[in-house]
């Protein structure tokens, strides 16, 4: 078994989507990325990745690289699973932390954790999320952070 972290950050800006867990959530406010900037999907790749050090998804698809721009996060997913799977690794369970002031996302939990179990293959049962604000501290942003457990089949 192997287990990896990863972390993602974007800051919010009005007039842009905001996704997470590859669920568009309806907002005022989206992140500024260079791709689609799902912090959830990107924190899990970088887990992905961490888990059988094969380095980060800044290294797979940089955002130096006008190719990139827009990129749906569910492709650098599928990447980092790929990757994964040429290592004799599956995923087994996630866990992922989002902090947002705003919207709520308390009412998108189902959607997401459903959507997460399909891009992994998962039963929804191995796919925890929790959702926390910053108390104020960083309204502007949203950040995720991930944990992945991969074991070989």
């Amino acid at each position: 078994m192997r287990i990896g972290f990863g972390e993602d950050a974007h800051r919010l800006e009005p007039g842009r989507a905001l996704w997470l867990g590859g669920v568009e959530i309806p907002s005022e406010r989206g992140a500024v990325a260079h791709s689609d900037g799902d912090v959830v999907l990107h924190a899990l790749c970088d887990a992905l990745l961490s888990a059988c050090a094969l380095g980060d998804i800044g290294a797979l698809f940089p955002d130096t690289d006008p190719r990139w721009k827009g990129l749906e996060s569910r492709v650098i997913l599928e990447a980092a699973l790929a990757r994964v799977a040429g290592m004799g690794y599956r995923v087994s369970q996630v866990s992922g932390v989002v902090t947002l002031d705003k919207p709520k996302l308390g009412p998108h939990r189902a959607a997401i954790q459903a959507r997460l179990a399909g891009l992994l293959s998962l039963p929804p049962d191995r796919v925890g999320l929790t959702f926390k604000t910053s108390e104020g501290l960083a309204p502007d942003h949203v950040q995720a952070r991930c944990v992945a457990l991969l074991e070989a089949p």
